[in-house]
């Protein structure tokens, strides 16, 4: 166990800050961890047993990184004090603490998990006696910005591996904007962050709205527009800097919804596979058509053909294990 602490005691110090760790004596401690790289900011997932942790003045004097750690725990109970402020997390809470302030935390439960984003306090474009507020406050990641911002950090472990460096900064980028959102919305600040955040926090709220819309054939760029309470106008300058009108767009987005159900149900036995038209109805396709002409504009097959390939190749995938012979 000595060298297992040893350890979670180095890799704390190295991936949050340096920090005073107690284990628990009555539970052989466990820990894992992982990190990423993402440009200014940075990704550590943690799993850990019981124990205590202090960051005190003279670890501060010792060695600070100056940054913001926003934490979502999806697993377990932990409590935090930092600036008079102490709260308990359970599974799908946030908490935002500060590393150049001292802080206790105790963790009772036999496994927690954590994911942590590093935020350099100058990448967050807010006063930092405001942010002080929310430290050691139950954030909600619940509903709108906070529930963007958590589907983001769980998610980041199965996709990281697919992005390159450039990609990597781009997804760092996200972070600071979603995490800035956050953070404004629990200090009534929306209206303080810089232009270009407030737009990319909107533009990820209209793209939670189409996907969430996708089989509405009235889904129309009026619409789109109307929900956000915005102008036609205002909306399609949004896209235009992406270089896909929004039309375009909600099309894409459909194709690729219809395309993964045929590929779902290649492998369906005859008559059980629902029909190609019913697929392009649910996805919002009011013509079958348009669809078939759409999809093989996209793909270079039409959806038929599609499926069929998709179906070849599972069934060369699937050994053949003849006639079932029951021992008699």
């Amino acid at each position: 166990m000595r060298d297992r602490s040893e350890w979670y005691i180095d890799l704390i110090s190295r991936e949050v800050a340096p920090t005073r760790l107690v284990m628990a004596k009555e539970t052989g401690f466990h820990a894992r961890a992982g990190s990423l790289d993402l440009g200014a900011v940075r990704a550590v997932r943690f799993s850990y047993g019981a124990h205590r942790a202090w960051r005190t003045p003279a670890l501060i004097r010792r060695s600070d990184p100056g940054e913001y750690a926003l934490a979502l725990i999806s697993r377990g109970v932990k409590r935090l004090s930092q600036n008079r402020g102490d709260v308990e997390l359970r599974a799908g809470d946030a908490v935002l603490f500060d590393t150049s302030r001292p802080f206790e935390a105790e963790t009772a439960s036999r496994r927690v998990q954590a994911h942590i984003l590093r935020l350099p306090r100058a990448v967050i474009p807010l006063p930092p006696d405001k942010v002080d507020r929310l430290l050691a406050r139950r954030l909600d990641v619940h509903r709108g910005v906070g529930a963007f911002l958590a589907r983001f950090i769980t998610t980041l472990d199965s996709q990281a591996d697919h992005c390159g460096p450039a990609e990597l900064g781009r997804l760092g980028a996200v972070a600071v904007d979603l995490a800035s959102g956050l953070i404004a919305h629990h200090l009534d600040a929306h209206d303080e962050l810089p232009g270009r955040t407030r737009k990319h926090l909107l533009l990820r709220r209209i793209d939670t709205f189409i996907d969430g819309n996708l089989g509405d054939p009235g889904l129309t760029p009026g619409a789109i527009a109307a929900h956000h309470h915005l102008s036609v106008r205002h909306l399609y300058a949004l896209f235009q800097e992406r270089g896909e009108s929004v039309s375009a767009s909600v099309r894409r987005r459909r194709l690729e919804q219809c395309r993964a159900e045929l590929a779902r149900t290649a492998g369906a036995r005859p008559g059980e596979a629902r029909p190609v038209h019913v697929i392009a109805a649910r996805w919002g396709f009011t013509s079958a058509v348009t669809f078939s002409r759409a999809f093989r504009n996209a793909y270079g097959t039409s959806p038929t053909e599609y499926r069929q390939e998709a179906g070849d190749q599972v069934r060369h995938r699937t050994p053949d294990r003849g006639p079932d012979r029951t021992p008699g």
